[in-house]
């Protein structure tokens, strides 16, 4: 099939779906039957340029998790997912069933760390699961469902983050990686609607289609009950549950970031 068979696939699809099937808020006076291409653009993580020419023909060799992206953005059920993949000559692949439930036995490991904080997130960064000291950490937060949430939305997030507009890109990077996930993209098309109709900073980061997932670093915050922390994490897939990572933080030993942690885990053991 051809490119312009792709493209006017694309455009018939885009007409099929209203603003509101998929989180955004019609604006007054909207005369456009169907998403514009800008909100496929921005609900796929791709430019509008980009878009544009896929639909013009132009462009001839998008990438499965492009596709599996414009699919959660068109809102394509299994048959037109699979027929968009073959407009574009790729074998669609498996979509693996995502598991939002954490394993007992791996929330009983988290429970037993009792100086590491410790959290399980998927792919969109919802937070499945916690530690006590992952929630004596997040206790400034006044809810601890989303990180990125946390991060754009939730007062707390710029007085948390020591370096906020760090944290900032590193959470836009990580959603756009999720945005090639098709087992996932329900949700991660819900969560760009609300922070880019929310967050002027988001919809800035978003543009720079930065991309990059979560591995080994060091983060510093500023603690409501403690100071200032320093703390490295690292993050961990786990296996039996794909699209689930496991974070552990930790402070040097000997520093007065361990020392802090320490008092941390006391204090919400006494609350």
């Amino acid at each position: 099939m051809s490119s312009s068979d792709l493209g006017a696939f694309l455009k018939a699809r885009r007409g099929h779906v209203q603003p509101a099937d998929v989180g955004l808020t019609p604006q007054p006076g909207r005369r456009v039957s169907g998403l514009r291409r800008e909100e496929v653009a921005m609900l796929s993580g791709v430019s509008v340029d980009y878009f544009t020419r896929l639909e013009q023909g132009r462009e001839r060799n998008p990438s499965p998790a492009v596709l599996n992206a414009l699919a959660g953005a068109l809102n394509l059920d299994a048959d037109l997912r699979e027929h968009l993949f073959r407009l574009a000559n790729i074998a669609p692949r498996p979509v693996n069933i995502v598991r939002d439930v954490v394993d007992e036995s791996l929330q009983e490991l988290l429970s037993g760390w009792a100086h590491t904080p410790a959290i399980i997130i998927n792919r969109q960064l919802d937070i499945l699961a916690t530690n006590g000291l992952a929630d004596a950490l997040y206790s400034g937060f006044a809810h601890t469902e989303n990180l990125a949430v946390m991060t754009f939305l939730d007062p707390a997030g710029r007085a948390f983050f020591t370096d906020w507009e760090r944290a900032t890109e590193t959470c836009v990077a990580n959603i756009r990686l999720a945005l090639g996930h098709a087992a996932s993209h329900e949700r991660v098309q819900e969560l760009v609607a609300l922070l880019h109709g929310q967050s002027a900073e988001f919809r800035l980061l978003w543009d720079r289609h930065d991309v990059r997932g979560k591995t080994h670093e060091a983060k510093s915050f500023q603690h409501p009950d403690v100071g200032a922390l320093e703390l490295e994490f690292n993050a961990f897939d786990v296996r039996s549950a794909p699209g689930q990572q496991l974070i552990v933080y930790q402070a040097k030993a000997g520093t007065p970031s361990a020392d802090k942690l320490r008092l941390l885990g006391s204090l919400s053991v006494t609350i």
